[in-house]
């Protein structure tokens, strides 16, 4: 029995579905059950039907799916796997924020911890964040932990007032401006789809600017043959596998997430293996934060439809 046989027959065996974020390892996504971006996994951890989730993320979807999914069973891959971003804000500074600015909404981006959550009105992806903040009531926003996102958010929609926290993603940082002309200037047939996690100039220097999942919907849509892709790599896997006929180049050769890549076919083998046992911890919440933070991504999940 080869690896992907075992994988298999052990989800099966375990009553176990596998949700994969599009940033990991190529071979997980092929064995997972569904592969999306956060608010598609988020949605997908809310109705699954089988009674062990297990994540190939990072902490905070995992966490999510537990929020979502009280009475199922919720690992992630490795334990280890965190998010820089999500740990640039706090539940304490989130209570600072309410007492400064007692009008404003707060809006937490998914990535980020329950506790974080927890003291928030809604939480938003970055599939869904113009869509949810526009039908919030509340003109001001607080919007955490990441800026660019924020940046992006309120350029859609002048008539709200922004207060921006000063987060962000480590990967996308590091795509910067000339990168992107030298880029630019080597492929220049190509059109640049960027994630909203990037720098407000390098969405400016973009064709396009969505979500992981609306970027490869964008590139399967578009005749053009050429792109350049202002994400996390590990979404390149399903935009090949969807688009055999089209060329896809990062900006720089390390637009990659360490902690995604975590998730490897060997650590899933392992995983599958070891589900229900002390060697593969179950994430685990304590009472009021798991009903404090479910809330807002309820809430999330309403607006967002």
């Amino acid at each position: 029995m080869n690896t992907r046989e075992k994988i298999c027959k052990l989800k099966q065996e375990k009553d176990v579905v596998v949700l994969a974020h599009y940033y990991v390892d190529q071979e997980v996504q092929k064995l997972a059950d569904f592969v999306g971006d956060s608010y598609a996994l988020a949605k997908k951890a809310a109705e699954t039907e089988q009674k062990n989730i297990l994540f190939a993320g990072v902490s905070f979807m995992g966490e999510s799916a537990k929020l979502l999914n009280p009475g199922k069973h919720v690992y992630i891959l490795d334990q280890t796997a965190g998010c820089p971003m999500a740990d640039m804000v706090t539940a304490e500074q989130v209570k600072e924020a309410r007492e400064k600015y007692p009008e404003a909404a707060v809006v937490c981006y998914v990535n980020s911890n329950a506790a974080v959550k927890a003291e928030s009105d809604v939480c938003v992806t970055s599939s869904n964040a113009v869509r949810v903040v526009e039908k919030l009531k509340q003109k001001q926003i607080y919007f955490i932990p990441d800026q660019h996102l924020a940046h992006f958010v309120a350029e859609m929609l002048p008539e709200k007032e922004f207060i921006y926290h000063d987060g962000y993603c480590p990967t996308h940082q590091k795509i910067d401006r000339e990168s992107l002309l030298a880029a630019k200037a080597k492929h220049p047939e190509a059109l640049v789809l960027s994630h909203p996690e990037c720098a407000k100039e390098i969405l400016e220097l973009s064709d396009y600017a969505g979500s992981t999942a609306e970027i490869i919907s964008y590139a399967k849509k578009c005749e053009a043959e050429e792109y350049i892709i202002a994400t996390e790599t590990g979404v390149f896997y399903q935009l090949e596998d969807e688009n055999p006929q089209k060329k896809f180049y990062p900006v720089i050769d390390c637009q990659v997430c360490p902690d995604m890549k975590k998730n490897t076919l060997s650590r899933l083998e392992y995983a599958l293996e070891h589900i229900g046992t002390k060697d593969l911890p179950e994430i685990e919440l304590d009472e009021k934060t798991m009903e404090q933070a479910k809330q807002p991504l309820m809430q999330m999940l309403k607006l967002a439809r």
